[in-house]
């Protein structure tokens, strides 16, 4: 089984012949690879794996996503 963690990309570029993106996880800012996801644009959201873009997510799908992990780890405590 495998966890991808949806995020809203916030920025596009170039980094070593790799489209890239900053993804924005709800406060928290990482660099994942774009390149499986060639039609993402800023503002999309996407899931991430291993600092992947594995496919866009609609904004429902996404909140959802987030509340989900939210209330997993909010339970942890």
């Amino acid at each position: 089984m495998c966890l991808a963690v949806p995020g809203k990309i916030k920025d596009i570029y170039e980094r070593g012949g790799m489209r890239m993106g900053m993804i924005d996880f709800g406060g928290a800012a990482k660099e994942a690879c774009l390149e499986y996801v060639p039609d993402a644009k800023v503002d999309d959201y996407v899931a991430i794996h291993v600092g992947f873009a594995i496919n866009t997510l609609d904004e429902h799908e996404a909140r959802e996503g987030m509340k989900l992990i939210k209330e997993s780890l909010d339970s942890e405590v």
